[in-house]
């Protein structure tokens, strides 16, 4: 756990139990009885939501240190708003809501840290959001693209290697549209020599063609990323 940031250490102190993590199924989902937030300690988690005409729009990717289920706290609301699909096996602890709105409540130095993880998740969210309201689909998968860079990028002589496997129909969830709609962006920018992609492993040859296309705002890598 020495990854784990001092403010989520605190918070790990109201650790109800620790909940073993199955690839391909679920922590929760969108809909259902919410009251259990989670810090993944190992593994990896999709969020993701059901937009109005059944697609699906991953909003993140959550690893080891990083809080899931967190829209719950301090609302009425008693449903998941999300889903949480777990990528790869791990771990993760499982907190009671209650207990931690009473640990925030008489814990101003862990309210504090708390609500700035929180406004950066936001931070996350809006401009992600904004790339696809302002560029639409093509928007949303350059910035995709940019943001799994700062995730999982790795620089070498030809280009930067995104050490995260990925198909089509994943990128298509980032954002928003059909893997029909992903497979022909992504065509266009190998023709255009932009990018490559071998075994699903994606290579950026052009990184300041796609921050071009999106007008993009330089944002620091802990707002611009994929986590």
């Amino acid at each position: 756990m020495n990854n784990i940031s001092t403010e989520l250490q605190e918070i790990l102190k109201s650790m109800h139990h620790v909940k073993k993590l199955e690839k391909g199924t679920y922590l929760f989902q969108e809909g259902t009885a919410a009251n259990e937030l989670f810090i993944i300690m190992s593994g990896k988690v999709q969020i993701s939501k059901i937009i109005p005409d059944g697609r699906e729009l991953t909003l993140r990717i959550c690893s080891k240190g990083d809080i899931v289920g967190e829209m719950i706290l301090f609302s009425t609301c008693s449903k998941y708003m999300m889903s949480a699909k777990i990528l790869e096996d791990g771990e993760a602890a499982v907190i009671l809501k209650d207990d931690l709105e009473e640990r925030l409540s008489i814990d101003g130095s862990v309210a504090v840290e708390f609500l700035k993880w929180m406004a950066t998740q936001y931070r996350k969210t809006q401009t992600k959001f904004r790339d696809l309201l302002l560029h639409g689909k093509k928007g949303a998968l350059y910035s995709t693209l940019i943001r799994l860079t700062n995730s999982y990028g790795e620089k070498t002589d030809d280009g930067i290697v995104i050490k995260l496997p990925l198909t089509n129909q994943e990128l298509a969830n980032f954002c928003g549209t059909s893997r029909e709609v992903a497979n022909r962006m992504l065509s266009d920018l190998r023709k255009q020599k932009i990018i490559s992609i071998e075994k699903g492993i994606i290579t950026i040859h052009d990184l300041e063609y796609l921050k071009t296309e999106i007008d993009c705002e330089n944002c620091p890598a802990e707002i611009c990323n994929i986590d």
